[in-house]
């Protein structure tokens, strides 16, 4: 069993890498943190796996770590997370000659940014709100809603009953509703358009 062991964690890169990485995209919408958090994940499931006692799949506990690490990284990261960047007096002088003429002209934005910061805010209040919720709940909601996993996937993975399915993803919708509207993001009786 043991053997066994080694043998598959030699492989989880290969069989698991893509899928933890769009779990973690979905969630911290950053490739570069995606990437350190199935790192940490690899790296916390080979220092804990003679403590795996095969009660789920390998992929099914490296999933559940990696849900861990990232709502540990929302938790530490969430008064950053609100925080602007600033651009230092001196980092300005870069952007213009000696004439003060750009030294590159900005482009056009083919964007509106007032959208952009309307959709920056509801993510990041979104994901908060996400990870303040029971972690199974909030498991249930991403799986369906995220992942697109079907009641059935959501059920094995969870380990739950079909109606206990559809409680949890009715309770995820509702709290997240609470929370937006709490945050002022979404206002009550207001409904997302899609």
């Amino acid at each position: 069993m043991e053997t066994a062991s080694k043998l598959n964690s030699d492989i989880w890169v290969d069989e698991y890498g893509d899928a933890l990485f769009r779990f973690a995209v979905a969630r911290v919408r950053n490739r570069d943190i995606a990437e350190e958090l199935v790192q940490e994940t690899f790296l916390a499931g080979l220092q804990s796996k003679d403590r795996f006692k095969g009660q789920s799949t390998e992929k099914t506990w490296l999933f559940s770590i990696l849900k861990h690490k990232t709502i540990d990284y929302f938790r530490k990261n969430k008064k950053d997370a609100f925080q602007k960047e600033t651009i230092e007096d001196s980092d300005i002088e870069k952007f213009f000659n000696s004439k003060n003429k750009w030294q590159i002209s900005p482009r056009n934005w083919d964007t509106d940014p007032g959208k952009n910061l309307e959709v920056k805010d509801f993510l990041d209040h979104f994901y908060e709100c996400l990870a303040d919720m029971p972690k199974r709940t909030a498991d249930a909601f991403v799986y369906r809603e995220i992942d697109g996993l079907s009641t059935k996937e959501i059920c094995k993975l969870l380990d739950i009953s079909t109606t206990n399915s559809w409680v949890m993803l009715y309770r995820a919708r509702m709290l997240l509703r609470r929370c937006l509207e709490l945050s002022g993001i979404v206002t009550p009786g207001e409904r997302a358009e899609k």
